[in-house]
């Protein structure tokens, strides 16, 4: 729930990912290809602008990844307990 505020912090500062840093400085992000095959590209949500589409985003993430972990747990077939 807090992932707009964050965005909206980072702007704030001007806040950069070390990697995309790292690539300006060694010349690697002129060669650079973009590869759009992420379902949220720069944690957001097409259409969606800001904070709006980086909550929906956040919402849609924790999602998936408890279903997945649902999906996981009762594949092994164990419970929530921890016993089978």
């Amino acid at each position: 729930m807090l992932a707009p505020v964050f965005g909206w912090a980072a702007g704030q500062v001007g806040y950069a990912e070390p990697l995309e840093n790292a690539a300006e400085v060694t010349g690697a992000s002129e060669h650079a290809e973009a590869v759009d095959l992420a379902p949220f590209p720069d944690y957001g949500i097409p259409g969606l602008g800001g904070a709006a589409g980086t909550l929906v985003s956040a919402i849609l993430g924790t999602g998936v990844t408890l279903l997945v972990a649902t999906g996981i747990v009762r594949a092994l077939g164990t419970d929530a307990d921890g016993t089978r």
